[in-house]
């Protein structure tokens, strides 16, 4: 099946405003979040690097998370 026709479950990258944050992770996961950079990058034709990525994906994991959706609520307030 050709990459062209599947979507990433990521989607298109939106205009944001962003606040900086350093981390480090271990190198197996550096080299998928590239991979999957450059995938994204063949489906979308926008050049991308990890770093973009990293906050997005991040927010559709906890976008995903119904417990820490529920608990949110009420404790971020």
């Amino acid at each position: 099946m050709s990459t062209s026709t599947k979507k990433l479950r990521l989607g298109p990258l939106p205009d944001t405003q962003t606040v900086k944050l350093t981390f480090s992770c271990p190198a197996p996961l550096k080299a998928d979040l590239d991979r999957y950079a450059v995938l994204h990058a063949q489906i979308y034709g926008e050049t991308v690097d990890a770093v973009t990525l990293i906050p997005l994906m991040l927010e559709a994991f906890m976008a995903g998370d119904r417990r820490f959706r529920r608990m949110g609520r009420w404790e971020a307030g």
